[in-house]
């Protein structure tokens, strides 16, 4: 590849070098061709006189920059070799060559001094002149489980398992970026996925809460929060209780969703799709952060990131993350409160062997909303009004939702030889909850009044999780294989004590708290139990430009649910085979065409019965998926096209007026989906998307044939870009903006009402305060607007009773410092 040199004079003042460092940075950051230049100085700076230097730790590209324009030296290279690439920064007096020694060090590169004074970067080579710098292997490139540099992730292990290139894989997989979950101030890992194709968000109050409820083709519900995954292990879940696990995004490098069936490679799942959530891990070049926030809701975090290694040999590295929040909220008397932190180290005993340790422990004294209103007062006038959209239809003395997080596990991962290696993920979880709430259920006549309802729950949740693969690249004939093998098991106890009851009525319009009377009935211990135990099989095959995978898995699944004080129990153990299959080509213009059918199987919980006491049968779901793939070649954008025909059996349904469930049929999705993910210039960033959703029970033996299911929007569309200022009276400026627009949706599965759709909008400024004093360097001013224009709106319903109201405009203002 050609390097494109542009020659420039540097004016050796702070302010000067800051906008030529802060403009070249965001010519590197795009990937293609760039040089780092700076001519050399008039005084005539040699290579061995020594200059005082802070640079500190964090991208290669921008701390060649800084380096470049404080030497005053020329440094020319291809971009490409420092993508992704650290460095562990450069503090105190150091000659030029001793200087770039330091920063490349741990990076694989070299530096060619040429003839007329400037420097080369190239791959390390030997035999070369006295200042080429010869260094280790980097450890922080891009990976399926690593940082990405800005919004393009191009690697990604949620569809196979394996580090497999994005455009190579024959199914619909999105990934949120750290730099995307930042730049868009996402509190929640629902409100991070806001802009992907194909997922809705705004189900329950279209905020995060206490849990996070996603909406993937068509599928979501409470099911949802069943399909998270964290660092490659299902993410413990009781959907029959309150015990559901949520990680703050700030403890995470980035969000994988895979779309569609994944039962072959994870075991029974619901069908709409997979989110894998990737921890922040260790880095082998120091990295320390500190963030305070302020904003809407009286909100108030304090956040901290700290890596590095401990020792000399570089074989141990360290990562501390942590947070402290408490807020108001949205709606009256509700409040907010987290505290967090997550430990892991990095162990590399060998040049073969890694172990990652990791902790996540979080406490929430105190975590949010749960309530609803009717659709009356909410989506449509009740007695020629509505209820305000902080409206809360509890009790300030009986709102309570207190949970303790602990996961505690290890990644090892060793590789036998250049075709062999084999990694086993292991957690561990507990989980308790004391919950205490009172919400609405229907109005009492045709009064204001708000019929009300309590619970009660205490309960305590163990889980143990391991997956073991075995990976092999073997080669027969002319075709290339990775397979992997694995087995993994799953066991999940969730204990405790239930109680409902009966409160006094609320004025919805008029509220007055305070002489709630409550009649509560005899509580109901339970012991809910799941296991599933695999056993997965998986080939990627290449042959020239063909891709193809094959895959299948066997599960063996049991449920258990007994209520021991009422001497009551059920179980229900099923097996069941799941299968994949997909076909890519990948031509020389970066057009990759593809096919792919995929299997899901997702067990009845034990807590649903029929009529007669028999366990529901599990549902199954199929899905055939064909789309393109394109990348410019030598660029990294990503532009996307899907289209998927997926069906669900099984699908089962309360039976009115009853604790009895049935099996109602089946529902079928299918749909288009759009993305772009681009680049156009170096200070420039766009994300676009478009969904259809056409989803519908196609089979059933009730009323809902031929209806749609509630809060699915046939049409979703979405927009964010990010402008990067890089010279003049801007520079230092960085500004986003997004548009999302939801059409529609039913508020009942008989289709009776509709939620009307809406579009909001969400914003960003930011600047790096050092442009204003070099005293300021690595601090960051950045402010957030979610729902700019205030828009109010109910973000979805599923029945008459229940309707949630929409985020309001909330504001954040962020200031970081990075040293």
């Amino acid at each position: 590849m050609t390097t494109q040199q542009a020659h420039s004079r540097f004016i050796r003042t702070p302010l000067a070098r800051a906008i030529q460092y802060g403009l070249l940075a965001s010519c590197l950051a795009g990937g293609l061709p760039a040089t780092v230049l700076a001519q050399q100085a008039t005084t005539g700076q040699g290579a061995a006189a020594q200059q005082s230097y802070s640079i500190e730790a964090g991208r290669l590209d921008t701390a060649l920059n800084r380096f470049a324009v404080g030497a005053g030296i020329e440094i020319a290279f291809d971009a490409s070799l420092t993508s992704g690439k650290q460095t562990n920064g450069l503090q105190g007096q150091y000659s030029i060559d001793e200087g770039l020694q330091r920063l490349l060090a741990g990076t694989g590169l070299a530096l060619v001094r040429r003839g007329d004074g400037s420097y080369r970067l190239e791959e390390g080579v030997a035999d070369v002149a006295l200042t080429t710098m010869q260094v280790q292997a980097d450890r922080t490139h891009e990976s399926a489980w690593g940082p990405v540099d800005g919004y393009i992730a191009v690697r990604s292990a949620a569809a196979t398992k394996t580090d497999s290139p994005l455009m190579e894989t024959a199914q619909s997989v999105s990934v949120v970026t750290r730099e995307q979950i930042e730049d868009q101030s996402a509190k929640s890992v629902q409100q991070a996925l806001r802009y992907i194709p194909g997922v809705f968000t705004g189900t329950r109050n279209g905020i995060g809460d206490r849990v996070d409820f996603i909406n993937m083709r068509g599928f979501g519900g409470v099911g949802s929060i069943d399909n998270v995954y964290f660092d490659g292990l299902k993410m413990a879940s009781d959907v029959s209780g309150y015990n559901s696990l949520q990680i703050d995004p700030y403890f995470l490098e980035r969000i994988d969703v895979f779309k569609g069936p994944t039962s072959v490679l994870y075991g029974q799942s619901y069908p709409g799709g997979l989110v894998g959530l990737t921890s922040k891990r260790p880095l082998f070049s120091p990295s320390h952060e500190i963030q305070l926030e302020t904003g809407s809701h009286n909100t108030r975090t304090a956040r901290f990131d700290v890596s590095g290694t401990i020792g000399e040999n570089q074989q141990v590295a360290y990562r501390l993350v942590g947070l402290a929040s408490g807020s108001d909220s949205q709606f009256d008397h509700v409040e907010n409160e987290r505290y967090t932190i997550a430990p892991s180290l990095t162990f590399l005993p060998t040049d073969a062997t890694s172990l990652t340790v990791m902790a996540y422990l979080q406490h929430e004294p105190n975590r949010g909303y749960y309530g609803w209103t009717p659709a009356d007062g909410t989506v449509r006038d009740y007695n020629g009004k509505r209820s305000d959209n902080n409206f809360f239809d509890g009790e300030p003395d009986v709102n309570g939702f207190e949970r303790y997080q602990r996961l505690i596990g290890y990644q090892l991962e060793h590789q036998f030889n250049d075709q062999w290696q084999a990694r086993q993920n292991l957690r561990f979880t507990s989980s308790d909850i004391d919950y205490d709430s009172i919400y609405s259920s229907s109005y009492v006549g045709d009064s204001n009044l708000l019929d009300r309802r309590a619970a009660r729950a205490d309960e305590s949740m163990h889980a143990y999780h391991v997956d073991n693969q075995l990976q092999g690249d073997v080669t027969t004939g002319s075709l290339e294989h990775t397979l992997l093998v694995g087995l993994d098991y799953q066991y999940q106890r969730n204990s405790g004590e239930w109680q409902f009851g009966a409160a006094s009525p609320l004025d919805a319009f008029n509220p007055q708290y305070g002489n709630t009377q409550i009649t509560y009935s005899t509580p109901t211990n339970f012991i809910n139990k799941v296991e599933q135990t695999g056993v997965y099989l998986q080939d990627q095959i290449s042959f020239n430009r063909w891709r193809l995978n094959l895959s299948g898995r066997q599960d063996w699944a049991g449920t258990s649910t007994a209520y021991t004080n009422l001497g009551m129990s059920s179980e229900s153990d099923n097996e069941k085979f799941t299968s994949r299959a997909s076909l890519l080509y990948a031509f020389d213009n970066g057009i990759a065409p593809y096919i792919s059918y995929s299997e899901s199987f997702k067990a009845a919980s034990a807590t649903r019965t029929d009529s007669s006491g028999n366990t529901l049968e599990p549902s199954e779901a199929s899905q055939y998926e064909a789309g393109i793939k394109y990348q410019p070649p030598g660029s990294n954008d990503q532009y996307t096209a899907a289209v998927y025909h997926l069906e669900q059996e099984n699908v089962s349904e309360a039976i009115p007026n009853t604790s009895f469930y049935e099996s109602i049929g089946k529902v079928r999705s299918r749909g288009l989906e759009l993305s772009a993910t681009l680049r156009p210039t170096e200070q420039l960033s766009l994300l676009a998307n478009y969904t259809y959703t056409d989803m519908e029970y196609v089979e059933t033996n009730n009323e809902t044939q031929g209806n749609t299911p509630y809060a699915v929007p046939r049409h979703m569309a979405s927009a964010w870009g990010k402008y990067e200022f890089t010279n003049g009276a801007l520079n230092g400026l960085g500004i986003g903006a997004g548009v999302r627009y939801n059409d529609s949706t039913w508020g009942d599965e008989a289709n009776t009402f509709q939620v009307s759709g809406y579009t909001l909008v969400d914003a960003m400024l930011e600047y790096d305060l050092s442009m204003l004093s070099s005293d300021l360097n690595g601090m960051n001013l950045q402010v957030n607007a979610n729902n700019l224009l205030d828009k109010e709106y109910a973000s979805s319903c599923s029945s008459f009773r229940i309707c949630h109201f929409g985020e309001e405009r909330n504001v954040t203002a962020t200031l970081s410092y990075h040293w």
